[in-house]
């Protein structure tokens, strides 16, 4: 473990940082991150540009939402107002890594939480662990990101990628035999989260009898679909699932609509819940498919105020992507309460031994996770039903029922 310095210089040299608080840039530092009414420093390396700029600004608008809602209401730990310092990571591995190091190491704050895509979150979850730092992260959901070893790592959303679309596995395996999809393409884009959360589908349809009629994996910078809808819509399958995440979803269902392929049924991850998705794809969105870890009506305590909150901030409503950002900060900050600091040292470990052993109320709910970071529950499946994006899955939580087959787009 790296032994990181104490922070002395403060908040002069923070204020040419983009941070957002309440606390005035300027003045001494008269300790730190140990206490008194200094502000609490939480360093960000986000995707601002890039190939997952999109989502990235979401996460973005998650965390400044959860600092100004916390500061609104006094701060943590008695009157310490939350300071962001974020960084553009530009969607870069490398450049993720450059980062955290600049934030732990050299700018010192007091805590760090994590960036989008798991693509980024594995290299910069490694030097928060090295430097003995927590790291709760809003979208690392591969599979690889828990099979790393990692011990000061956790993920704040119901589920892991493999495990996004059990609901609707279940759902369709349980149908008739003369119902059930016989045949689904799959297309995923080359990124642990989005291959993951197919791939698990994939995994459990193949156990119950789906056959796969096409399987393609694409680089992260492809903008032409066309090659890959002509297969697709070749293959005439029942169904299409795409692992995206954001523009590349919007590109092949582009595509596959220009084909006038129709299938019985489409999921894809993360694209369908964007606010600006439904106008990318002509508004031709009934009957698509996408899991989500949050709906903006979900019954738990926080997330009326969450809501409320942020559209007064934003003005508009808040995405999955917000959500996730949102939930991190209510992890982070419980942590923080329950060990009464925050700041580098052995600080970090009492919050990382707390998480591990405790449940987390957030908007998403309830969350508590394994020894390796993995939250234990499971995603809902939206599908958009009459211009707007619905629960249909699991029956306990719909608020419309499942279309199937889905109508023409």
């Amino acid at each position: 473990m790296r032994s990181p310095a104490r922070r002395t210089t403060g908040a002069l040299a923070l204020c040419a940082s983009l941070m957002l608080g309440l606390a005035a840039c300027g003045g001494s530092d008269d300790g730190g991150g140990e206490g008194g009414d200094d502000p609490i420093v939480v360093g960000i390396s986000l995707p601002l540009t890039g190939d997952f700029s999109e989502p990235g600004k979401g996460v973005q608008e998650g965390y400044e939402a959860w600092a100004k809602i916390t500061n609104d209401k006094g701060g943590l730990l008695g009157g310490r107002k939350i300071e962001l310092k974020i960084l553009d990571d530009q969607s870069n591995a490398d450049r993720v890594v450059a980062d955290y190091e600049q934030l732990i190491g050299s700018d010192q704050v007091d805590l760090v939480v994590g960036p989008f895509s798991t693509r980024l979150v594995v290299p910069s979850a490694r030097v928060a662990q090295e430097y003995g730092m927590l790291f709760v992260e809003p979208a690392g959901a591969a599979a690889e990101v828990f099979n790393q070893g990692f011990k000061n790592l956790f993920y704040a959303a119901p589920a892991v990628a493999d495990d996004h679309y059990n609901h609707l596995a279940e759902y369709l395996l349980a149908l008739p035999a003369g119902e059930k999809p016989k045949t689904v393409a799959y297309a995923a884009m080359d990124d642990p989260f989005a291959q993951g959360t197919a791939y698990g589908l994939k995994k459990k349809l193949e156990a119950g009898g789906v056959k796969t009629v096409v399987d393609e994996v694409y680089p992260p910078n492809t903008t032409d679909f066309g090659s890959i809808a002509a297969k697709i819509a070749a293959a005439k399958p029942d169904m299409v699932v795409g692992g995206s995440q954001y523009q590349d979803g919007v590109n092949l269902i582009v595509a596959l609509q220009q084909l006038n392929y129709q299938p019985k049924l489409a999921a894809f991850s993360t694209a369908p819940t964007n606010p600006e998705f439904a106008k990318a794809i002509g508004n031709k969105t009934e009957g698509i498919l996408s899991p989500t870890g949050y709906s903006q009506d979900a019954p738990y305590e926080s997330n009326k105020e969450f809501v409320e909150k942020f559209k007064a901030q934003f003005g508009k409503a808040p995405e999955e992507d917000q959500a996730n950002g949102y939930t991190t900060g209510q992890v982070v900050g419980a942590a923080v309460e329950a060990a009464g600091c925050a700041e580098q040292g052995d600080c970090q470990q009492k919050m990382i031994d707390w998480l591990h052993s405790n449940t987390v109320d957030t908007v998403v709910g309830p969350l508590k996770w394994d020894a390796t970071g993995k939250p234990q529950g499971a995603h809902m499946i939206q599908q958009w039903v009459g211009n707007d994006i619905k629960i249909v899955l699991p029956a306990d939580a719909k608020e419309a029922d499942l279309v199937y087959p889905k109508p023409a787009w």
